[in-house]
């Protein structure tokens, strides 16, 4: 029997407390876990005790041992105030070092709260089985604060389940064994600053079969063609695998309140399933349900299978067979995707339709129900969130189980997943993680890009995703923005010869290598002017410049901004997302306007005059900044052109509402269609209705040597060598080489954000190489102290690695808790190995830091980027065994006072301007100006005659010259001429790209 007492004063309390501690006669006596009288210390590991925990150091609860009068047990409660902007709470786990507890005697968990009323939820979870408490296995469950005073909360073990989103070993069995425990775990609400209180954590109630056995169905969808005979295997199994007390039963039958015919589309069965007692764990029986074939051309039709148990617990849903959708038009893949499109649409519901235009996040759908009742056309996974265990095998599975519940819909139109893959398969463990996107606009190789797409399309889809958030087509035109490193670079030239990486991501422009098991659609974003926004201009909580507002003249939108996108749209990309910032064109009267809602560019600019054919997808919840109510949201937004919304936990509502408003007429039913239209498109060209479940053969090349030498190449191409006196790169083997700095040894931080979490971590996250490990690798002599505190004589040349830790997005916004200087550390390091020794300082990082006032001191420096995780390539460039080639994709500032500043701009005195790289590749040739006068004429004749090869090469020779000539003398006269030669270069204005490299060596 279950109870609960509400107790409002101390009085009542005492008169109540021998009714809360009854149990029934034959119940066992409640066993303490926690009576906070003092007798569990603030502990943690290996020792018993309670401890704190959250995402950052301001998010653990402050905890205390309390005096108060009315405590329910005892004289003292656990009490504990906290302020929680990540995640936080406290955690008892037992003694490592003793045999874990045994509850499985027990029917529950209960304890003492002190409601605030709050209408939060508050998580409590146990933890069963592993090593320890905090190598074990998390069973969680939650109850709401929303009642006053003390209250007595009753959990049966059978209301927990197994954690999805976080397991700290990944999971052991699956299985609530109880015989094995490690303590308990709270996790207080999010965004309120609140207090609570807590008292004696008990075990309660005996246990009895129904609480330790349960009866599940090998699925929750049997998809089956017509005809066939659907297969259901129904499964006993008891927590702690122990064999069955008592007999169990399951009764079952077919219920004629599907959507098939009993007689005509299904022969009904019904029957009894017995499970004797001494049954084992994990014993099974079939039922068997017979189709029926006729000769019409049908949808799908459901036929629930209604099971009734008796002695455990039974399945939560109602399993049901499928008969698959046979016959109709847009099945047929022989027919052009155009008419199959409109088959299929034509025989939708306005309720189907939303679904096709709804995505939810995969945490938000639990066991996937949800699919098949809201008709879900899409799901994703947000940064960071990835199934447990997080492998390969694990990815197809949970992805497959999601397709098989949109099996369970009417028309069984698959679901399109999607994640973020930005610099590889960056979600997965053991994933080739590429250098970001500033290292790859780095290195000025087009064809490099292109086969880092091709790696990333082939690990994405081998784990069951058909659908990248890449690439981000953002012009930089501030370092002060979290998300530069997302950018190829500052000039939107550079930009658009890096988007080869559309092909290697989709294959043919005309997406007819979609199906591959190899390609996945891609995702130009973020449309349009992200790189532009203002600093300062940021409404988002305590973000400066990410998703603020950008300012621009017609024409700077035209030629910076909007240029990329033309080129994805011509290169065949499936969809584009619009920018969270604003867009405020200078001289149309609208001011600022948030991009989720200008038609003017989505359905004017991208789908009409670029004459996009792919569908749009919104941002994370971008539609929740527009302004009004939520239909004003919903309507503005699909009105403005956007196709799909991603609505990670709000997917229910925004359905809703899209069909209260199309009901209503503020939106046509026409609009709708086209966005439909556009998505059931691609869902066609992927392949998706003939495969919609993952291809996982291609699962062994995932980290293979094989992709992880194209990261490595990227990782080199990608180093820009800035300054190089008395040529201390590249290194020798019999150098003695003493190695310091931050970032030298840490996978996370020369990953960066967007690895395996949204903000990415420091340390060693994931599988691959650092820098330490690459030279190392390189078999020369190398000391390592990461803060220089180990003697500094004896050595011929210092290697000091130094940079940012990772961020993402707003959150690593100048301003928001980051800057652009080298740590104290850093500075410490440089400072003191480069007074020992000649010195060579990398710079680890997603945009340039601020190193003029120690310039002087630096012999050789590097800008490494963001490289990902083959740290050899790293190493081949430092040790010769490939030449420095990479060249600044951005403009490398003297001061912070100087931003934004970008190519082309009219006053230009950076340290190190736009496309400046040193290269150890070839001698410098020689001739000096004469040299440039014949370069410049062989330039122009190979422009004029379209050779753009010989065009490049002769450009290429002249910026060697003009280099050696300036070599650290770089003044504004200098500066301004060269990184325009650049930008001319990728525009193929061969001649003229000689000509501005000729005014900058003259002015030199």
């Amino acid at each position: 029997m279950r109870r609960t007492a509400l107790l409002a004063s101390a009085g009542l309390l005492t008169a109540l407390l021998p009714l809360a501690s009854a149990h029934a006669a034959d119940d066992p006596p409640p066993v303490p876990v926690d009576r906070f009288e003092g007798e569990v210390p603030f502990a943690s590991q290996p020792a018993e005790g309670i401890f704190t925990w959250g995402g950052d150091s301001d998010d653990p609860p402050a905890l205390t041992l309390a005096d108060r009068t009315d405590a329910p047990e005892g004289a003292k409660v656990l009490s504990g105030t906290y302020d929680i902007s990540g995640y936080g709470g406290f955690t008892h786990d037992f003694a490592a070092n003793q045999p874990a507890h045994d509850w499985s005697a027990h029917q529950g968990i209960r304890f003492w709260w002190d409601g605030q009323d709050n209408g939060k939820k508050i998580a409590f979870e146990i933890k069963d089985g592993g090593a320890n408490g905090e190598a074990s296995e998390l069973w969680t469950t939650s109850f709401t604060d929303d009642f006053s005073g003390w209250k007595q909360i009753e959990i049966p073990f059978a209301d927990f389940v197994y954690r999805t989103d976080y397991q700290p070993v990944g999971g052991i069995d699956h299985v609530l064994g109880l015989t094995q425990m490690w303590g308990y775990a709270v996790t207080l609400p999010v965004g309120v600053h609140g207090r609570f209180a807590m008292d004696d954590v008990e075990l309660y109630g005996k246990a009895d079969q129904s609480l330790r056995a349960s009866i599940a169905t090998d699925s929750a969808v049997y998809p089956v063609r017509e005809g066939d005979t659907a297969t259901v295997e129904v499964t006993v199994a008891t927590t702690g695998s122990a064999p069955l007390d008592e007999p169990v039963t399951v009764a079952y039958e077919t219920a004629a309140t599907g959507s098939a015919d009993p007689g005509k589309d299904y022969s009904p069965v019904s029957g009894t399933l017995t499970f004797p007692a001494g049954t084992a764990s994990g014993a099974a029986r079939t039922i068997r349900v017979p189709t029926l074939k006729d000769k019409a051309a049908e949808p799908a039709e459901a036929i629930p299978l209604k099971l009734t148990v008796t002695g455990a617990k039974p399945p939560a849903e109602t399993p049901q067979i499928v008969v698959d959708a046979h016959g109709l038009p847009y099945l047929n893949a022989k027919l052009p995707v155009k008419k199959r499109v409109a088959d299929l649409l034509s025989r939708m519901s306005l309720a189907e339709k939303a679904g096709q235009m709804t995505q939810a996040e995969r945490g938000a759908v639990a066991n996937g129900g949800d699919i098949a009742t809201y008709d879900l056309g899409s799901l994703l996974s947000g940064g960071g969130s990835t199934p447990t265990p997080n492998t390969p095998e694990a990815w197809a599975k949970m992805i497959d189980g999601f397709q098989l519940r949109a099996q369970a819909t009417r028309f069984q139109i698959p679901l399109i997943y999607g994640v973020d893959a930005v610099h590889g398969h960056n979600n997965l463990a053991g994933a080739t993680v590429m250098p970001h996107n500033i290292g790859i606009g780095a290195t000025r190789d087009p064809r490099l890009a292109q086969q880092a797409g091709s790696v990333t399309a082939a690990e994405v889809r081998a784990t069951g995703i058909p659908w990248d958030f890449a690439p981000c087509l953002c012009v930089t035109r501030d370092e002060r923005w979290g998300r530069s490193y997302e950018s190829f670079g500052e000039d939107p030239a550079l930009v658009e010869s890096m988007e080869t990486v559309i092909q290697g991501l989709q294959g043919r422009a005309n997406g007819k290598d979609l199906s591959r098991g190899d390609k996945v659609l891609a995702t130009a974003k973020h449309f349009v002017g992200d790189g532009g926004t203002e600093f300062g201009s940021s409404t988002t909580g305590s973000y400066t410049i990410d998703q603020g507002v950008t300012k621009v003249t017609r024409q700077q939108l035209e030629a910076v901004h909007l240029a990329p996108y033309e080129t994805a749209v011509d290169r065949g990309v499936g969809t584009v997302m619009p920018s969270y910032s604003s867009l405020d064109i200078l001289g149309d009267g609208q001011g600022p306007v948030k991009m989720h809602a200008r038609a003017d560019m989505i359905n004017g600019v991208l789908k009409g005059r670029m004459g996009f054919d792919g569908f749009v997808i919104s941002d994370w919840n971008a539609i929740d900044q527009l302004p009004g109510d939520y239909g004003s949201h919903v309507r503005t937004a699909v009105n403005a052109g956007v196709d799909m919304m991603m609505v990670p936990y709000s997917y229910k509502d925004f359905s809703a509402k899209l069909m209260d408003e199309v009901r209503a007429g503020r939106i046509s039913e026409k609009r709708v269609d086209d966005a439909v239209s556009r998505i059931l498109t691609q869902k066609f060209r992927l392949g998706l209705f003939e495969h919609p479940y993952a291809d996982t053969s291609g699962a062994a090349r995932i980290g293979s040597p094989e992709h992880r030498a194209v990261a490595r190449q990227a990782a080199a191409e990608s180093q820009v060598l800035l300054k190089n006196d008395g040529g201390v790169l590249p290194l020798k083997k019999a150098q003695k080489v003493y190695v310091a700095g931050s970032n030298a040894d840490d996978i996370g931080n020369q990953s960066g954000g967007w690895t395996l979490t949204w903000q990415g971590s420091s340390g060693n996250i994931t599988k691959g190489t650092t820098v330490l490990q690459g030279l190392r690798n390189v078999g020369g002599s190398v000391t390592y102290s990461k803060d220089a505190s180990a003697p500094t004589s004896g050595y011929d040349v210092g290697v000091v690695v130094v940079g940012e830790t990772p961020y993402a997005e707003g959150v690593g916004d100048v301003g928001n808790g980051h800057d652009l200087e080298l740590s104290a550390a850093d500075r410490a390091a440089v400072d003191k190995v480069c007074a020992a020794m000649k010195c060579a300082v990398l710079i680890v990082s997603g945009r340039p830091q601020l190193i003029g006032d120690r310039l002087g001191e630096i012999d050789a420096l590097v800008a490494s980027w963001l490289p990902g995780t083959e740290g050899d390539g790293v190493a081949d460039v430092l040790y010769g065994r490939r030449p420095f080639t990479g060249q600044l994709p951005v403009t490398w500032p003297r001061s912070e006072a100087q931003l934004p500043i970008n190519v082309g701009d009219s006053s230009y005195d950076p340290q190190f301007p736009y496309g400046w790289g040193l290269t150890t590749l070839t001698e410098v040739p020689r001739g000096g100006a004469k040299a440039l006068r014949a370069l410049g004429a062989a330039a122009r004749v190979a422009e004029k005659k379209g050779a753009d090869g010989t065009g490049r090469a002769l450009v290429a020779e002249a910026r060697l010259i003009v280099q050696n000539r300036i070599g650290q003398r770089i003044i504004a006269a200098v500066a301004k001429p060269f990184a325009d030669a650049d930008h001319l270069l990728l525009t193929g204005r061969y001649g003229e790209a000689v000509r501005a490299l000729t005014a900058a060596y003259r002015a030199a």
